[in-house]
């Protein structure tokens, strides 16, 4: 009896192992290029506002061809923190808030865009905050302290990463170990150093550090379109360094202040991110749509602000009540958070899972575990 239930056990393993190696021998179009972005605090509500604002018009997050919903506890919270949720994410690998790119014990871990690199694809980041916040150091830092700047910027110099889009000028503009500054010794490992998007524009070869800011990203420069931009520029960079060398790229953008505007309540200026990340989602989605091989994963870290849309009146017989945006807090929530997905492998990433579980499948299909 022991030998049948040891077969039958058998059986089901192998079962479970092939279905699980299905998308890989049954024609699907493989995973080459993966572009990751991550609406910082974005949650359902959040896309519901955008869609009713745009009188239900389509959004690029309509144009979705698979949805899947992820939960964003940390190790040792249930409402996360982005540090946290940013680790999760990048390397899926659960740890405390407040600790980057290592478990709770101190262990440091990959990220997709360090396995990237370490294969010798393109990678890149693009990001409205600073280069050394949370959710963007979290795929390059190890650290037990999202607020220690300076070891953050020593561990984004050591990166590698081909691409940079960001602000954080005043913590490359200290002195490093090695001599000069942060960002003399990036220049001495052949970066080109550009303080602005029209000088960004102008580059051709990598790697390219744009830091365009001494903090965040200015006001100016967002209602100038800066986050499609730098997305779009860093997407003909990437890919044509991918053809060059022969291999996929991992590119992850974020819209960060989406989490800012949800902090403090403020919906008009949520509303203009909203539509500032949407636009920046559909410039991903259109060089899918030209470049075979490419997947589009938009997601959030957590939902902040606890964001309801409730009717103004009770009466709903009524041919249309009107609405309000209210806030419930000034903080994150426990909520889970949409995951939309577009292109090559939409269709493999599906169901109810935790975000270490979205990265560890992210990886698998671009071949990184």
């Amino acid at each position: 009896m022991k030998r049948f239930w040891m077969g039958l056990l058998a059986v089901v393993l192998s079962t479970g192992m092939l279905r699980a190696a299905e998308p890989a021998c049954s024609g699907a179009e493989p995973v080459r290029n993966v572009i990751l972005l991550i609406g910082d605090g974005m949650g359902l509500a959040q896309v519901s506002m955008l869609q009713i604002e745009q009188q239900y018009a389509p959004t690029a997050f309509d144009r979705a061809e698979g949805v899947a919903l992820i939960t964003t506890r940390s190790a040792n919270n249930r409402v996360t923190d982005s540090a946290a949720a940013g680790t999760a994410l990048a390397t899926g690998h659960k740890t405390n808030n407040g600790m980057l790119g290592q478990t709770p014990d101190g262990e440091p871990v990959q990220s997709m865009i360090a396995r990237a690199h370490a294969e010798g694809r393109p990678t890149g980041l693009a990001v409205c905050c600073y280069l050394q916040h949370a959710t963007p150091a979290a795929f390059y830092a190890h650290v037990a302290d999202r607020g220690d700047n300076p070891a953050i910027t020593r561990d984004l110099a050591a990166s590698g990463i081909d691409v940079l889009f960001g602000g954080g000028r005043k913590w490359l503009d200290e002195a490093s170990p090695a001599g000069g500054s942060w960002l003399d010794v990036m220049r001495r490992d052949g970066y080109t150093v550009a303080g602005t998007m029209a000088e960004a524009d102008t580059v051709r070869t990598l790697p390219l550090l744009a830091v365009v800011a001494e903090e965040s990203v200015s006001d100016d420069d967002m209602r100038a379109g800066y986050l499609a931009h730098a997305t779009r520029r860093s997407l003909e960079l990437l890919s044509a360094e991918a053809e060059r060398r022969g291999k996929g790229f991992v590119l992850m953008v974020e819209g960060s202040f989406i989490d800012w505007a949800c902090h403090g309540n403020d919906a008009d200026e949520l509303l203009f991110l909203m539509r500032d990340f949407d636009s920046t989602v559909a410039a991903a989605m259109d060089f899918a749509d030209r470049t075979p091989g490419t997947l589009v994963v938009v997601t959030a870290d957590h939902e902040t602000g606890g964001l309801t849309i409730p009717s103004n009146e009770a009466d709903f017989t009524r041919s249309e009540s009107g609405l309000n945006y209210s806030f419930s807090t000034t903080g994150h929530t426990g909520t889970m958070v949409p995951v939309y997905l577009y292109g090559a492998g939409a269709d493999r990433i599906t169901g109810v899972m935790d975000n270490t579980q979205l990265s560890q499948r992210i990886m698998q299909l671009l071949g990184l575990e």
